[in-house]
């Protein structure tokens, strides 16, 4: 009698912890986890919201929004010499791709030319990394930034560079960062091309 009170107690125990499994759902601060978002304004096709990866140990933090800024590509792309479009990109934010030089030189270069900030992306579709946020650390150099620095994602980094060159647009216009504490995940106006 005991043995079959004892599995009967077994039973209903499973029973009743199975039935009160918590769903909890996914909230927008899941999603951010200490990441930035920006929205592109126009042009039209790139009307989204983008999210970065800050710079983990150099620069400031994305800390004053800016509003209707150009968003634009660096000459040259890699911005690990000077960069020859300054004129384009000052009081704006520098689009950078990744690659043969350190991010701090790259943000360093992007501050030089009269950036707010930092974008930087993988643009080769082969690369390990295009469909994967990258930390961005300091190089261990003396130096460091007074602009903020973001990595975003190879795929929206190609479209954006595309679009804008197809297009023959010197830039894009964006404000960053955008605030999305309160929006729920489903009313994020994600790239359609990504699935987060």
């Amino acid at each position: 009698m005991l043995i079959a009170w004892l599995v009967l107690a077994a039973t209903l125990s499973r029973s009743i912890r199975a039935s009160t499994t918590i769903s909890i759902p996914i909230t927008t601060q899941d999603i951010i986890a200490g990441d930035v978002f920006f929205e592109i304004l126009s042009p039209s096709e790139l009307e989204y919201t983008y999210r970065l990866r800050p710079a983990k140990d150099f620069g400031s933090a994305f800390s004053e929004r800016l509003e209707g800024v150009p968003l634009v590509i660096t000459d040259p792309p890699g911005a690990c010499q000077e960069i020859r479009n300054a004129r384009d990109l000052n009081g704006g934010v520098a689009l950078i791709d990744r690659g043969e030089c350190s991010f701090l030189t790259k943000t360093l270069r992007a501050e030089a030319a009269g950036a707010l900030a930092a974008i930087i992306t993988e643009y080769n579709p082969s690369s390990p990394e295009f469909e994967h946020y990258i930390e961005m650390i300091h190089d261990n150099s003396q130096q460091d930034a007074n602009i903020p620095a973001g990595f975003l994602l190879g795929k929206n980094g190609v479209i954006i560079r595309s679009t804008l060159q197809r297009l023959k647009r010197v830039h894009a216009l964006i404000n960053i960062p955008v605030n999305l504490t309160f929006t729920p995940p489903s009313k994020i106006n994600h790239p359609p091309w990504l699935g987060w």
